[in-house]
């Protein structure tokens, strides 16, 4: 009787682990398909937080009108893009970007306009970058890719690989 027990929880493991790595791969698929075409930027991508010190680039309110949220998943995207990710203006719609670096991925909620520094296309809030880089010493992430998504309705947060 124990035989079959352990058995049938062996067998719901292996039906699981496989289902969610498909779920995963197809969550991968979907958001490459509502990626804008040949729109992806890639550059080096920094920290904001204006509650700590030393991270004073920016307001406590972001261009789109929301509050600053450091546990959230979002960034400000380069002035110059401003366009590219839906406009980043006060009361429009969120909009959101594929974030690919250091062999992780992540969707995020462009709320923000910046960087003010010279040479970065995109800077995380510290959920963000505590993704990227958990002990937040690298201080700029070279070789980001940023990926506009087309929608407004993703969840932000990271993406598994199988």
């Amino acid at each position: 009787m124990v035989v079959r027990v352990s058995a049938a929880i062996r067998g719901a493991a292996i039906v699981l682990i496989c289902s969610s790595a498909a779920m995963a791969r197809s969550e991968i698929r979907a958001v490459h398909s509502y990626a804008a075409d040949g729109a992806t930027i890639v550059g080096a991508a920094s920290m904001y937080n204006p509650y700590r010190p030393g991270y004073r680039e920016g307001g406590t309110e972001t261009a789109s009108g929301e509050r600053y949220n450091p546990s959230a998943w979002a960034a400000a995207i380069q002035t110059d893009l401003r366009e590219k990710f839906g406009g980043v203006r006060r009361g429009n719609k969120a909009s959101y970007a594929l974030v690919e670096g250091i062999n992780k991925k992540a969707i995020v909620k462009i709320n923000d306009v910046g960087p003010l520094t010279w040479g970065r296309v995109i800077d995380f809030n510290e959920q963000t970058m505590r993704y990227f880089d958990p002990t937040l010493r690298l201080g700029l992430i070279h070789d980001i890719k940023v990926t506009p998504l087309k929608g407004n309705d993703w969840t932000p947060g990271p993406i598994a690989e199988r």
